[in-house]
């Protein structure tokens, strides 16, 4: 019995590790004006809306949309001659996960022998918004979300930034064929 417990003990941190990896997987949407002609844009003035605290990750996030856009075929400009508008909004957020793991024949139900130990895991899950305004009309014509847990290892986050934008965009302009 003392095997079966040592076995499940040692499995079971393993397997929400596994679990955790498929239930953090990143969720980015896109949702973008359906009568918009987005062939009327070609240069684009970028800037935070709501900064999340870390100018360095901003900056990187920043340079990140930027040369997704560029490679659509858009120009930086300045913002009094650019006729798109990208906000970036960032959010950070703190979650809990509890899990309880059981052993034995405890419980309310069995009324024997057994164990049951909970843990808890704290993670920090990032959110990234990107408004794209028509300058002229001043209208939102694309968002996209990006949300993701955030590693504590900046390298880590700097490839989830990179996926990201690659998913928002990857069929940008709306309306345009995919390019592969």
């Amino acid at each position: 019995m003392k095997f079966v417990r040592a076995l499940t003990a040692s499995l079971a941190p393993a397997a929400f590790v596994l679990l955790a990896g498929s239930v953090f997987a990143q969720d980015v949407k896109v949702d973008y004006e359906k009568s918009f002609d987005f062939s009327t844009l070609k240069t684009f003035a970028l800037k935070i809306g709501t900064a999340w605290g870390n100018p360095i990750g901003e900056k990187r996030v920043t340079g990140e949309i930027e040369a997704e856009l560029i490679k659509k075929g858009w120009t930086k400009a300045e913002e009094a001659q650019a006729n798109a508008v990208v906000i970036l909004h960032g959010a950070t957020q703190q979650k809990r996960d509890l899990n309880t793991f059981y052993s034995g024949y405890g419980g309310w139900r069995w009324g024997g022998m057994g164990t049951a130990q909970t843990t808890v895991s704290e993670y920090t899950v990032g959110t990234l918004v990107v408004d794209i305004f028509d300058a002229k009309s001043k209208q939102l014509v694309f968002r996209g979300t990006a949300t993701d847990e955030l590693s504590d290892k900046p390298e880590k986050n700097v490839k989830k930034v990179e996926k990201a934008a690659e998913k928002m965009f990857k069929n940008f302009p709306p309306g345009s064929k995919k390019t592969e």
